[in-house]
């Protein structure tokens, strides 16, 4: 079984910046296997994806509208993934979750992901 921990959620005002975080743990879990996302919900809509990173890190994927704002890295020998958002808009208003793929891809699809955070409220103010 694998745990995925999210931080650094919080309250901001627009424009500012936040770094989100999620470690990973499990007896058998061997974080660099992983393919990992990051994907935010709010309130009344689908949970959507916003960024997803290869297993060492060498490849990443962003949607189109966070694209140019935020980061997505990870550290293998930490088993913690970040999300570095910056230039928030009140828009980006959302509980992020991230998500661990046990196959490797890091895609947009929902359903491709095995394991699932508890998630973390960011909420930006006009």
């Amino acid at each position: 079984q694998v745990q995925l921990v999210e931080s650094g959620g919080g309250l901001v005002e627009a424009g500012g910046s936040l770094r989100l975080s999620c470690a990973a743990s499990g007896r058998t879990f061997t974080f660099s296997r992983y393919g990992m996302g990051w994907f935010r919900q709010a309130p009344g809509k689908e949970r959507e994806f916003v960024a997803g990173i290869s297993r060492s890190g060498g490849s990443t994927l962003y949607a189109d509208s966070v694209k140019g704002r935020s980061t997505i890295s990870r550290d293998n020998a930490k088993n913690t993934v970040y999300l570095q958002m910056n230039s928030l808009k009140p828009e980006d208003t959302a509980v992020y979750y991230c998500a661990a793929d046990v196959g490797g891809a890091y895609s947009a699809y929902t359903g491709n992901y095995d394991y699932w955070g508890q998630g973390a409220q960011v909420t930006v103010s006009s």
